[in-house]
Parts: structure tokens; C-alpha cells; sequence
């Protein structure tokens, strides 16, 4: 059975990459970044094991090898569904039992290339011990208790995630709260690593860590190996006995919450309201642009395809706050850089109503209505949120003189890149992720050029723009004030003045390619 399946697993997976260059592409490089990635593994185990002692090597595995696992736990919540071709929901109509299906997911997870690539790093471990031969045989044994724990660690977190019935919602709110993190780490880091080196030795440190991970279920397999060497036999066995106990629980819970996810109803999509609650719809004007304000304004509030751009807002202040301090120019110019990112989220807006926009054309609203009511619910969301940043910032740093200065900019940016996304929405439409999808799912449909379309939009943005972005930094690097006003007064004109001019010429254009933007959507892969 296991066989059959994998069998089925590697011919979609080779149907997908003959079908799809651009995706045989991202799999060769893929297969690549594995290879060099455990090519460096390789190498510093070789070092450690010829220049180092036994504390060292021991610190490393146990400290890389907890990462490791860690990073297969979190893996499900940053790239679930980046390879749904055999997973519980497809093999549930199936004639197997759930430990059937569970065996089947395990070597599936172990024979893709994390997996491979994981196994052979375990099993690189075995160099770091070469010079206690005892040590080097049992590391054999634990590299596969590793393994296991990582895959079916990764696999429970999955399924948990999917929720007992299906809770979208929490996956969403957890996906983007761990995007963030991600985006985070660099400075994160770095900030982590000043501390330490301001503490004490960073070596000390390490080993510490390591020493706390060595009892726990994520480092426990890795530090056997050290103990035998060390010929601490008793904490061998004892951790030893931690690591397979892992693999037990993990199996055991797995099971259980995979027999729920199959028997558990699933839970419903919508809420009930009461009665003629119209939410947005009952606020805005009625009308053409009141509907799709409403609309628009609904999708960047709730949409997580949507809100995911909105972490850029306090995530531009973060990192400049981590990388250069509050007296650095890039955190008093955050705002520019919120608004530079936030300029282009609807380029392609109309890709996001995917099939929905059939209801749009029928409805009979006017193009330069569903242009405008795009433009101002972007605007509604993206507006207040740059002018929050750039006074939180300006307060933080003190410098008041700079504000009218940074916010000319930042709404001038803001301004040109909802004109610019007016006709480009019109125009272009790209494979985008479905509702509920991961942030880092490998949307099918999507090539190199459709990465270039964004870059092109935000060229446009910064030619039309560039009065008031000139101004501002001229104001910024002569600390003129008067300056300043003029680039903001120049910002919102001129931003206001492209707005204008793209809701004229992407009503008329999508008036006359709406039925074509409708057909080019349909025609996207869904798989």
C-alpha cells in the first residue's frame, strides 16, 4: 500500500513539472539549495570533528539538531498545502484504515526532499563522533529516532492546524502571525546576538542551551551519542528513552486527532447575524462606488490575503528600530517605505475576486464606479495607516520638522500608486492564492514574468511620484521646512491629480476588457 502510494505521489509530482517549467525550475533549484545546504552541514562536522573536542560537537548537535526539528514543526504553519498531492483529505475516500494512511504520509514526508535532506544530515552526525567508535554506531539508531520525530512532529502539527472540522480562520490568524516572526528573525537576531556578546561568552551560552535541550523531546536524540562517549551511560539511556518516548506520543496523538479530523462534522463557514445587519454595505453610499467601497473596504479588513499586507505597516518601523536605531534616517522615513509597499497591494486587484467577478460585470456597475470604489477602500485602510506611522515615528524621534517632509512622500507614493493600480487592475491578472492558503504556497499558473509585473507597476509609481519624493528628500537633507510644506502640498495635488486620470482611464479600460479579465481567470490552473 505504502509503495502504491508513493508511486502515485512521484508520478503527479513528475505530470506537474513536465506540464509546468517555471515549476520544474523551482524544483531543480530547490533540489539544489538541499544539496548545498547539506554540503555545509557536512563540512562543518568535518571541522569540528578534526579541530574541536567532545563539549564542542556535543553543543552543535544537540543545538542544530533541536533547530532542526523545530523547524519541522513550524514548517506546516509557513507551507501548508505547498504539496497537497498526497495528503489525509485525498486518501480519505480510500479503503484504509487511519494507520494506514498515517504510515503512508510518514514515508511520504521522509522520501520528499527535506526529508532526504534532513535523513542525510542526521546521519552526517556520525562524522562529529568518529573518534568514539560506540558513539558513532548508536548516532545510527538516533538519527532515525530524529527523523521520525521531525516528520511525524510536522505531519500532527498539520493536522492540528487544519483544526478538528476545518477552522480556516485560526490557521490564517496563525500563518500571518509566523510570517511576521519570520520576517523578523534577521533583526531578531541580531539583536539576540549583541545581547549575548554584551552578556558574556556566546560559546558559554550555547552550551548552557544546549544543555536544557538535551532533556527535552526536541534534543534529546541528539545528545545520546555525546553521552556515550562521555561515558555518561545512565544519561544515555535516560534520554535515550526521552527520544523514543517522543515518537510514541507524537504516533499516539496523531492518530487521535487524525480519527477526529475524518468523524468530527465539519464546522460552518458563515455566522448567523441578525436580521438586516448589512455591515459595511448599511454605512457606505449606495450606489455603484458605495458598493464596491463597501466591498473593497470588507476584503482589507477580513481577507487575510489582504491583511497580509498590512503587516508591513508596523513590521518597516520594527526593523529600522532593530537595524539602526531610533536616530537613523531609515526609521524616519519608514512611513515612504510603508507607502511604497502598500502602493502596489491592488496592481492586480480584480485576480482576488477570482470567478466572483462574473457577479461584478453582471451587476452593471460602471467602470469608473468599481474604480473608485477600489481606490477608496484601499485608500480607507492605507492612508490612516501611513499617517500613523509617519507621526508615531516622527514622535519617537523628536524631529517634528521632518514630518510634513516624510508625509508628502509617503502620500504622494501612496496617491500614484492607487492611480497606477486603477488601470493596471484593468488590465492584468495574475495567479494569486486562494482564501485560507499559505503565504508561501506555490500559487500553480505563476511564472517569471508575472513576478515582473509588480516591479514594472512600482517603476510607474516612482515616476509619478517623484515631485514630491524629490522634494522631500531635498527637505530632508537641508532641514528646510519650507521645503517640507511644498512636498507635502505637492504629494497630495499630484497624488490626487493620478488618481483622478487612472479612474478615468481604468473605468473606460475595464468597461472593455472585463469579460476578457473573467475568461483569463477561469483559464488559471487550480491545482
Amino acid at each position: 500500500m505504502v509503495a502504491t502510494v508513493l508511486k502515485l505521489r512521484y508520478r503527479i509530482l513528475a505530470n506537474s513539472l513536465v506540464r509546468r517549467p517555471w515549476q520544474l525550475v523551482g524544483f531543480c533549484f530547490g533540489v539544489l539549495g538541499a544539496l548545498w545546504l547539506l554540503g555545509v552541514v557536512v563540512t562543518v562536522f568535518i571541522t569540528l570533528a578534526g579541530f574541536q573536542g567532545l563539549e564542542v560537537a556535543q553543543t552543535v548537535a544537540i543545538v542544530g539538531g533541536s533547530v532542526l526539528v523545530l523547524g519541522w514543526v513550524i514548517g506546516p504553519v509557513l507551507i501548508a498545502g505547498t504539496d497537497t498531492s498526497v495528503d489525509a483529505a485525498r486518501l480519505a475516500p480510500f479503503p484504509l484504515s487511519t494507520r494506514e494512511i498515517m504510515r503512508a504520509l510518514t514515508v511520504v514526508g521522509i522520501s520528499g526532499i527535506p526529508g532526504i535532506t534532513t535523513a542525510l544530515a542526521a546521519l552526517a552526525t556520525v562524522i562529529l563522533w568518529v573518534r568514539w567508535p560506540v558513539a558513532a554506531l548508536a548516532a545510527v539508531p538516533m538519527a532515525a529516532v530524529a527523523l521520525l520525530t521531525c516528520v511525524l512532529a510536522s505531519r500532527l502539527v498539520e493536522t492540528l492546524s487544519r483544526g478538528l472540522g476545518g477552522n480556516r480562520r485560526t490557521r490564517e490568524i496563525v500563518g500571518t502571525i509566523v510570517l511576521a516572526l519570520l520576517i523578523m528573525t534577521g533583526p531578531i537576531l541580531t539583536g539576540v546576538i549583541a545581547l549575548v556578546d554584551a552578556a558574556g561568552d556566546m560559546g558559554a551560552r550555547f552550551a548552557d542551551a544546549a544543555a536544557v535541550l538535551a532533556w527535552s523531546p526536541v534534543g534529546a536524540a541528539w545528545a545520546v551519542p555525546g553521552d556515550l562517549a562521555a561515558g555518561a551511560w545512565g544519561a544515555a539511556a535516560a534520554r535515550a528513552a526521552i527520544a523514543v518516548a517522543t515518537v510514541v506520543v507524537l504516533w499516539v496523538v496523531w492518530e487521535r486527532a487524525s480519527a477526529a479530523s475524518v468523524s468530527a462534522s465539519p464546522r460552518r463557514a458563515t455566522r448567523a447575524v441578525r436580521a438586516g445587519a448589512l455591515g459595511l454595505f448599511g454605512v457606505m453610499p449606495s450606489g455603484g462606488v458605495g458598493a464596491t467601497w463597501a466591498r473593497a473596504l470588507t476584503a482589507w479588513l477580513r481577507d487575510p490575503r489582504y491583511v497580509r499586507q498590512l503587516i508591513f505597516v508596523p513590521l518597516f518601523p520594527a526593523l529600522f528600530l532593530f537595524t539602526s536605531g531610533v536616530d537613523g534616517w531609515p526609521f524616519g522615513v519608514s512611513a515612504v517605505l510603508v507607502a511604497f509597499m502598500l502602493s502596489v497591494a491592488g496592481y492586480a486587484d480584480v485576480s482576488y475576486d477570482g470567478t466572483a467577478f462574473a457577479s461584478v460585470l453582471a451587476s452593471g456597475v460602471r467602470g469608473r464606479a468599481d474604480r473608485w470604489g477600489r481606490v477608496l477602500g484601499a485608500a480607507s485602510v492605507g492612508v490612516p495607516a501611513v499617517v500613523a506611522v509617519a507621526v508615531v515615528t516622527t514622535a519617537i524621534t523628536g524631529a517634528w520638522e521632518r514630518l510634513p517632509a516624510v508625509l508628502g512622500g509617503a502620500l504622494g507614493l501612496l496617491l500614484a500608486g492607487y492611480g497606477v493600480c486603477a488601470v493596471s487592475s484593468a488590465v492584468l491578472v495574475v495567479p494569486v492564492a486562494a482564501p485560507g492558503d499559505s503565504p508561501f504556497k506555490s500559487v500553480p499558473g505563476q511564472t517569471f514574468l508575472n513576478g515582473l509585473l509588480v516591479f514594472v507597476v512600482w517603476g510607474v509609481c516612482a515616476v509619478l511620484s517623484a515631485p514630491a519624493l524629490v522634494l522631500a528628500i531635498v527637505s530632508l537633507t537641508t532641514n528646510s521646512t519650507a521645503l517640507g510644506a511644498i512636498a507635502l502640498a505637492v504629494g497630495i495635488v499630484v497624488g490626487i491629480g493620478v488618481v483622478i486620470v487612472g479612474v478615468l482611464v481604468g473605468g473606460r479600460t475595464i468597461e472593455r476588457t472585463g469579460p476578457d479579465l473573467l475568461q483569463r481567470i477561469k483559464a488559471f490552473p487550480t491545482s
